[in-house]
C-alpha cells in the first residue's frame, strides 16, 4: 500500500524541497524570512495600491517606499551616532581603562568575569556604533546581498505570494486545507502584532526613558533616550545593552548615585518592564495567548535563532497552540454530530 496518495506527492516533494532550501541557504534565510514576514505584513498596502496600477509596479513602489524609509531611519540614526561620537568614545574608553586598571577591574570585586572578552566586547561595541564606516566597509559585499535578498523577497513575494499559496493550498490534502487556512490567519495576526508592537516599544522607550536620564545628569538626555529606543528596537539588541554600558561608565566614574538610578530606574523601569510584561501582554491580546507563554516565544526565538527568531519564535508558539485548539475543538464538534447523528 502505496504511503502518500498521488495526488499528494507533488505537495510532499514540495516541502521535501523547502527544508532543503531552508537547510542550505541557512546563511541568508534570516533575511528571507524577515522580508517574508514584512511582506505579508504589507499585502493590505499592495492591494489598495494594485485598484490604480499594476500589481508588479505596485509590488515595486511599496518596495521602494520600504527601502526609503528604512534608509532614511538608518541614515538619522547614523547622523545622531556621528554628532555623539565623542561621548560614547569616552564612555568605552573609560570602561575599558577601569577594567584594565588591576585595582578596580570586577576580579577585583570577586566578580569572575574574562579581561580579555570584555575589552573584545567593548572593542566590538565601538566598532559598530562609533567606527561604523570600517565596519561597513569590512562587510560591504555580505550587507549589499543580505540588503538585496530582504528587498527582493519582499517584492516577489507581494507580486507572486497570493498566487504561490493558492498553488500550495491546491496540493494539500483536503483534510489540511481548512486547517491550514485557520493557521494562516493567526499568523498574519502574530506578524503584525510584532512589527507594530515592536515600534511601539521603540517610541516609548524613547520618552520614558528622558526622566531617567533627565535625573541622571549627565546632560545629552535626548541622545541616551535615543540610544536606549535604538537599542530597544533592533531586537537582538534591546534597551537593556545602553542601560548596561551607561551604568558601566557611571561605575568606572564612581558614580553610584547614577549606577541605581540606571539600575532601578532603568534597566528595571525602562527596559524590563516592556519587555516582561508590555510586550508579551500586547501580542498576546491580539492573538489570545498567554504573556507568559508569549514571552518564552520571544525570549527562545531570540536566543535560538538570532534576529530571524524574533519573529520565528512567536509565530511557532502561536502555530503550536492555535494547532491544539484547533484540534480540541474538531474533536468536540466531532464527537457534538455523532451524538446527534445517534439520536
Amino acid at each position: 500500500m502505496s504511503l502518500f496518495r498521488n495526488d499528494q506527492f507533488p505537495f510532499v516533494l514540495m516541502v521535501i524541497l523547502t527544508v532543503a532550501a531552508i537547510i542550505l541557504f541557512w546563511s541568508i534565510m534570516d533575511m528571507v524570512l524577515l522580508g517574508a514576514s514584512l511582506a505579508i505584513v504589507l499585502l493590505p498596502l499592495h492591494h489598495r495600491v494594485t485598484q490604480h496600477t499594476r500589481p508588479t509596479i505596485s509590488a515595486a513602489l511599496v518596495t521602494a517606499g520600504i527601502f526609503c524609509a528604512l534608509g532614511a531611519v538608518l541614515w538619522i540614526t547614523l547622523s545622531i551616532f556621528s554628532a555623539n561620537a565623542q561621548t560614547l568614545t569616552s564612555m568605552f574608553t573609560g570602561i575599558s581603562g577601569w577594567i584594565s586598571n588591576p585595582d578596580t577591574h570586577l576580579a577585583a570585586f570577586g566578580i569572575p568575569l574574562n579581561k580579555a572578552s570584555l575589552i573584545s566586547l567593548l572593542s566590538t561595541g565601538n566598532l559598530l556604533l562609533v567606527g561604523y564606516e570600517e565596519t561597513l566597509v569590512d562587510n560591504l559585499t555580505q550587507i549589499l546581498f543580505k540588503t538585496f535578498i530582504f528587498f527582493f523577497t519582499i517584492f516577489i513575494l507581494l507580486v507572486h505570494g497570493e498566487e504561490l499559496k493558492e498553488k500550495i493550498t491546491g496540493h494539500m490534502p483536503e483534510s489540511l486545507n481548512s486547517f491550514v487556512s485557520r493557521l494562516s490567519d493567526v499568523t498574519v495576526d502574530t506578524l503584525y502584532a510584532i512589527y507594530v508592537v515592536q515600534v511601539a516599544i521603540a517610541v516609548l522607550t524613547f520618552f520614558i526613558a528622558i526622566p531617567v536620564f533627565y535625573l541622571l545628569g549627565y546632560g545629552n538626555v535626548l541622545f541616551y533616550s535615543f540610544f536606549a529606543a535604538f537599542c530597544e528596537l533592533v531586537p537582538i539588541l534591546g534597551s537593556s545593552i545602553a542601560f548596561l554600558l551607561i551604568g558601566s561608565y557611571a561605575l568606572t566614574i564612581g558614580d553610584i548615585y547614577g549606577v541605581m538610578i540606571l539600575f532601578f530606574l532603568g534597566y528595571l523601569g525602562v527596559s524590563c518592564l516592556p519587555e516582561i510584561f508590555i510586550r508579551p501582554v500586547l501580542i498576546g491580546l491580539r492573538v489570545k495567548i498567554n504573556p507568559v507563554i508569549m514571552f518564552i516565544g520571544i525570549i527562545g526565538g531570540l536566543l535560538t535563532m538570532g534576529l530571524a527568531g524574533f519573529v520565528l519564535g512567536p509565530v511557532i508558539v502561536v502555530l503550536l497552540i492555535t494547532s491544539y485548539r484547533i484540534y480540541i475543538q474538531d474533536r468536540k464538534d466531532q464527537a457534538l454530530t455523532s451524538r446527534s447523528d445517534q439520536k
